[in-house]
């Protein structure tokens, strides 16, 4: 792998970052982050191979263990941790989220999936093999966050049309 090859995949791996940080300061760290651990595992990525996949399961890996890191640390704990679901009391109040709060406030393992899918444009295989899923759990992630970020997002749109009402004569 040359450098050069790296670097064509930064605007993907920062775009990727951005979408699960919430944060482009820390996407950017993540990016960096990725990078270094590139350099370091360059034995390990097999010359053929998608060079693009590699890095984001490098990134999606230290995501992992930055998100875990910092739940240990002074007793954070992340969204999905709480009692009920983070979109409830915003979904109830008719308030309307712009994407990018609606996507923070996702629990992480489906908002991976979901921007995997539709921002990256994987397949769900290939989505299972970079999170070491398997495609079933890739799908009903994305089913999942589909209906979460539709809750979130609140808006007319977003709310399924009413039923039709069959009156008898």
């Amino acid at each position: 792998m040359s450098v050069d090859q790296a670097l064509a995949h930064i605007p993907a791996l920062r775009r990727y970052a951005r979408l699960l940080t919430g944060d482009a300061t820390r996407a950017d760290d993540l990016v960096q982050d990725t990078m270094e651990r590139a350099c370091i595992k360059w034995p390990l990525w097999q010359p053929g191979s998608a060079l693009r996949s590699w890095l984001l399961t490098l990134m999606h890996n230290l995501y992992l263990n930055q998100r875990r890191d910092w739940r240990h640390d002074d007793g954070h704990r992340a969204l999905e941790d709480l009692d009920e679901p983070a979109h409830e009391p915003l979904a109830q109040a008719g308030e309307r989220l712009d994407l990018q709060r609606a996507l923070a406030r996702m629990s992480p393992a489906l908002r991976e999936v979901l921007l995997l899918v539709t921002v990256e444009e994987y397949t769900y295989a290939e989505v299972a093999a970079l999170l070491a899923i398997p495609p079933g759990t890739v799908m009903s992630r994305l089913h999942r966050a589909r209906g979460q970020l539709r809750a979130l997002m609140g808006g007319e749109a977003a709310r399924p049309a009413p039923a039709l009402q069959l009156v008898k004569p």
